[in-house]
Parts: structure tokens; C-alpha cells; sequence
């Protein structure tokens, strides 16, 4: 009888280890554990690490693998043509779908992020290779801070500008050969109409989509304040650097403006920054949203 009681009560206990077990682990499915792995492409001006310090997708990263997620982070010159950037997207693409041992990944860009991408993908014989292509606060009928800078200003500030800035590109952020008047001339609205879209068409067989975001009452970053009040005379609702109607390709999916108490969601915002403070915007979350919808897409 006493065995019998020992091996119930053994019994008992195995049960509960292993139900213990069960809940430890989880019992309702990864979100993000896509078809084929995630590949983020960042914007102008910064890295994927910024000074080496600063992730560029503030908590983004941890949120996805928390949920499963294959991602991956490319990381080109700060400041350089779309050309540039793009062959060195693919490059690094290419290494990434190798180590994985992938056909194919799904392609996130964030600002100039999708335009090289874009590229790449159209031009640059990457097509084969994506499933899915999904642009966020993308400059894809230019901006006209772009053209504010190339146009309005004096030719000899002009240049001593640009001489600044890919000086302070390469010594500190570690751009080589940086080019950043190109940069802004390749941004600037009549240039992606006339001659970047017909030339980088969408290309069969790909899943394309997009998000613009907008600031409501003023940019939660600061720094953006002056550029957002000169969008909103020039081109309307808009990010801060980046137009709403702008930011449309493929299928649009919306517009990301925060919570009905927040100023909005900025071109900086919608990745995370500054430093994770987005006042009722959760970026990560908004990313696991992305990605999980990918997943019941097939992607």
C-alpha cells in the first residue's frame, strides 16, 4: 500500500514538473517565425549601430527574436548615392541568405532604406531572392527638404556643406567615400518622379507594401520641429522629413500617428528613436505586428 501512495504521489509530481514545463516554454505559437528570415535596411545619416553605441532599431531587434523572428541588419554608408547604397545592400543581402542557407528574405527598409533596396531589387538583379518588400516613412516621390537644401541654397555653401559633412561622415562615422550633396540630389522630388520610379519598377512575384507616419501637433523629436513646419507648407500631413502621400507604395497600409494624446509618430519614431522614447507609439510592437503579419501572409 505504501508503494502504491509513493508511486501516486511520484506520479503527481512528474505531472506537475512537466505541466510546469509546458507553461515555462509557452504554449501559444511563435508570431514571428516567418517563412524566410527578415532583413532591416536603414535610412540616411546614421548605421545600424550609430557611433558604434546606438542601435538604429531601438528594442526592435529584441522584440522579433522574442517572438521567433530570423532578422537580420544590413548597414551601409550614412551619406552616398542610392546606386552606392544598393550594391552594398545586395552584397551583404546575399552574404545573409548564404549563411541562412535561404532562397529567399523579406526586405523591411526604413527612410532612403527603401529606396536602395528598391533599387537593388529592381536593378540590380536581387528580385529572385525577395519575398516580400516593405517600406516604411519612404521617400518615394522625393522630399522637399531636399529640394530646399539643393536648390535654394548658394552654390559655395552648397558645397562647403557637403565637404563638412562627408568629412564628419567618414572620420567619425566611419562612411567610406561618403557623397553627401548626392545623397540629398538623389532625394529631391522631381528626380524620383521623373527619373528613379520609371527606372525601378515593382517587379512581379513580390509582396510590396507601406506605412507612412505623421506628426499631428508637432514632432515628439525636436530636432525634426523645423523641418516638419516646412513640409507641412510644401507638401502637407508628413513626418518631419517625409510626406504621407510620399511614403505610399505598393499596398499602403496606413499611417502611423501615435496615440490620440501624443503629438505623433515621426520619421525618427517609427524606428524607435529617440533612444526608445516615442510617446504613445510602441515601435518594437508595431515591428512584431509587421512580421507577424508577414507570417500569415506565407512570408
Amino acid at each position: 500500500m505504501k508503494k502504491l501512495v509513493a508511486l501516486l504521489i511520484v506520479g503527481l509530481f512528474v505531472s506537475i514538473s512537466l505541466t510546469g514545463l509546458g507553461l515555462a516554454g509557452g504554449t501559444a505559437p511563435y508570431k514571428c517565425d516567418t517563412r524566410y528570415p527578415v532583413v532591416l535596411a536603414h535610412g540616411m545619416g546614421a548605421s545600424t549601430k550609430i557611433l558604434g553605441i546606438v542601435d538604429y532599431w531601438y528594442g526592435i531587434e529584441d522584440a522579433l527574436k522574442a517572438e521567433g523572428a530570423s532578422v537580420y541588419f544590413t548597414s551601409v554608408n550614412a551619406m552616398g548615392s542610392t546606386v552606392d547604397k544598393a550594391a552594398d545592400f545586395k552584397q551583404q543581402f546575399m552574404e545573409i541568405l548564404a549563411v541562412t542557407g535561404a532562397p529567399k528574405a523579406n526586405i523591411i527598409g526604413h527612410s532612403h532604406g527603401t529606396l536602395y533596396t528598391r533599387y537593388a531589387i529592381s536593378n540590380l538583379g536581387l528580385a529572385p531572392y525577395v519575398a516580400s518588400y516593405t517600406s516604411l516613412a519612404g521617400p518615394h516621390r522625393g522630399s522637399a527638404v531636399a529640394s530646399l537644401i539643393m536648390y535654394d541654397l548658394p552654390d559655395w555653401l552648397l558645397a562647403a556643406g557637403g565637404d563638412v559633412l562627408n568629412f564628419v561622415y567618414t572620420f567619425i562615422f566611419g562612411d567610406t567615400n561618403p557623397d553627401s550633396l548626392q545623397n540629398a540630389l538623389d532625394l529631391c522630388p522631381d528626380y524620383m518622379v521623373n527619373t528613379f520610379n520609371p527606372n525601378t519598377p515593382n517587379i512581379p512575384g513580390i509582396y510590396y507594401q507601406s506605412w507612412a507616419a505623421k506628426a499631428k501637433t508637432s514632432c515628439p523629436s525636436v530636432i525634426l520641429e523645423p523641418t516638419w513646419l516646412i513640409m507641412l507648407i510644401e507638401e502637407g500631413a508628413n513626418d518631419g522629413l517625409v510626406s504621407v502621400e510620399s511614403a505610399k507604395w505598393g499596398n499602403f497600409r496606413g499611417v502611423e500617428d501615435a496615440a490620440w494624446y501624443s503629438a505623433g509618430c515621426d520619421h525618427l519614431n517609427i524606428v524607435g528613436q529617440l533612444f526608445g522614447v516615442t510617446p504613445g507609439f510602441d515601435a518594437p510592437q508595431f515591428f512584431v505586428d509587421i512580421v507577424e503579419d508577414l507570417k500569415g501572409r506565407g512570408y
